[in-house]
């Protein structure tokens, strides 16, 4: 990462042992030390720079960069401001040149500041019985862009997914490496990681590879999986809870008894 990326950090030999990659693969050890349940109003609103900076001040470190895996939302803010600063281009604007045009993306937006005001769902959960609206308003950092932000649709999701097949946007070299389980010389950790840049690896009861995310903010849920052998893909995007993982496996059992996995 490199306390030159920012000067700003309180202790720069932390700065100096987060790498890039620890940020990409939830392994930097850095604590998630903003107070959002003390100030809930301000990260109603906070962006990436906002949500980024109390980490800059933390002292310690949970662990070692590279010795396990705790998901870390912040890094992603971080992540933001770095492609901003090596860019010369705002993220937001970045996202829409270099991702959604180029993948044909027209109707997918990314947020910079509150969630747009019309075309988009909201979301809900069930408190003491009754269903709630729990999205912008209710919960904090829907204005953040870096760990989330994006606004699309099954069929533009699909279109994202053919550009990465494609190497639309990235080199072939690069979504490899993306999408291979990233394996520090220091894992310390009794499970083994199964987490590239920043997709999930797994694999179905036959044995073929799965690559994917899971996403959750407020009420919204959503996992993107592909099983890229057999070049399929399945998007569950939803407005209410429900138990995404368990969905992912009805849909991957009914792929395998429908033969689409052998």
């Amino acid at each position: 990462m490199a306390s030159g990326v920012f000067p700003n950090f309180k202790n720069k030999q932390i700065a100096q042992r987060v790498k890039i990659k620890h940020l990409l693969s939830h392994t930097s050890g850095l604590p998630d030390n903003r107070q959002v349940s003390k100030d809930t109003v301000f990260y109603l609103t906070a962006k990436d720079a906002e949500n980024w900076e109390p980490i800059t001040k933390t002292d310690t470190l949970i662990f070692e960069p590279g010795e396990r895996f705790e998901y870390s939302n912040p890094a992603f803010n971080g992540l933001a401001l770095i492609v901003e600063k090596v860019s010369g281009m705002k993220w937001q604007k970045f996202i829409e040149e270099k991702i959604f045009k180029p993948s044909g993306m027209i109707n997918s937006t990314i947020t910079d500041g509150a969630y747009p005001e019309k075309g988009v769902a909201h979301a809900y959960n069930k408190i003491q019985g009754q269903w709630k609206e729990d999205d912008y308003g209710e919960e904090p950092t829907f204005a953040a862009a870096g760990n989330g932000g994006i606004w699309s649709s099954i069929e533009e999701l699909a279109k994202y997914e053919q550009a990465l097949q494609n190497t639309t946007f990235l080199k072939t070299e690069t979504i490899t490496e993306a999408q291979t389980v990233f394996y520090p010389n220091n894992w310390a950790q009794p499970t083994s990681p199964r987490v590239g840049w920043s997709w999930f690896i797994g694999q179905t009861q036959d044995s073929l590879k799965t690559i994917g995310h899971t996403g959750s903010q407020g009420g919204f849920v959503s996992n993107y999986v592909t099983v890229p052998d057999k070049k399929i893909l399945f998007v569950i995007l939803s407005n209410a809870p429900r138990n995404i993982e368990a969905d992912a496996a009805i849909v991957l059992q009914f792929l395998n008894q429908e033969n689409w996995l052998e």
